[in-house]
């Protein structure tokens, strides 16, 4: 067939599902019904003579023959997106544009406040939004302009998803100063026995130095999840609970000086944060100017 036959949006679609793994999700995406999807599958499954996606439970899983096309059809909408962008200077000082960044409770609290005096000395006129984005959606956000950068622990991402890392931390424990249990020092054993806070955006499941632990063989019991470290400090500070985080927080959260801070009492990995960009926008003058302004603030880099 012709591809002049073919309507292009159709290819839309098919990333969407590949992307999205679901016809619900994929709508959503494109801001589309799920009808208007699921008929669009239904033309593209006519032209190729193959069924593109099998349901499987819940999600849409694809053929081998959309394993082989989608990577193609990925570069030629990229290429098509590129003939729209046409050549534009960047003028941060009058630049209006807004800055919008997907980052957690950990990484707002140490990137932010670094990065607001630069724009208002470079880029006056520039807003900053933070936004917590889920991880499933990081790539279709970034993809799709709603997000400029994101933030987050290394994680496994397509191919258009550039990275790069950002900062490093070692862990340390941060319990009040007068901690009954902890008067001869904190120990593996000492920290073992305390209950325990963890900051997540999940009810359940384990933490980063969670899963460390458990692959030397040890357990901690949580005590309590709460969603920031504000009320994290404060519990800490209120109760015998212990909180363990990267230290360059500590240094630039605000610190409680109710707060005592530990050398973390067993060898754990540092903490490293990348940050993350669409391969669509490598070469944009506003968002390349912005990636180098935060690589510039070394951001809690571990010595």
């Amino acid at each position: 067939m012709h591809i002049g036959r073919v309507d292009l949006n159709l290819y839309r679609v098919l990333e969407a599902i590949y992307r999205e793994g679901s016809i619900s999700r994929a709508a959503q995406l494109l801001n589309l019904t799920q009808p208007a999807v699921s008929h669009a599958l239904a033309r593209l499954r006519e032209v190729y003579e193959d069924q593109l996606f099998i349901r499987a439970g819940k999600r849409m899983m694809p053929t081998p023959l959309t394993h082989a096309i989608i990577q193609p059809v990925r570069d030629a909408l990229a290429a098509l997106q590129q003939t729209l962008a046409a050549p534009v200077s960047f003028d941060p000082a009058t630049n209006r544009k807004q800055i919008v960044l997907g980052m957690r409770d950990i990484v707002e609290t140490v990137l932010v406040p670094q990065l607001v005096p630069v724009l208002e000395r470079e880029a006056p006129l520039t807003q900053i939004a933070s936004a917590r984005v889920a991880r499933r959606d990081m790539e279709a956000e970034l993809g799709n302009g709603r997000l400029d950068l994101a933030f987050d622990v290394l994680l496994p991402v397509g191919a258009a998803i550039r990275h790069c890392k950002l900062m490093e931390s070692r862990f340390v424990v941060v319990s009040r100063k007068r901690h009954p249990q902890l008067r001869g020092g904190l120990t593996l054993e000492r920290y073992l026995q305390q209950r325990h806070v963890v900051v997540s955006s999940r009810r359940s499941g384990p933490t980063v130095e969670d899963f460390e632990l458990s692959r030397l063989g040890m357990h901690r019991e949580i005590g309590m999840r709460c969603q920031n470290f504000f009320v994290a400090w404060r519990t800490v500070a209120e109760s015998n609970m212990l909180l363990t985080v990267p230290e360059s927080l500590t240094r630039y959260s605000g610190f409680d000086p109710e707060l005592k801070i530990w050398p973390m009492p067993t060898e754990l990995p540092d903490l490293g944060v990348h940050m993350y960009w669409h391969d669509s926008v490598e070469d944009d003058p506003a968002n390349r100017w912005l990636r180098n302004k935060i690589l510039a603030l070394q951001l809690g880099i571990a010595v």
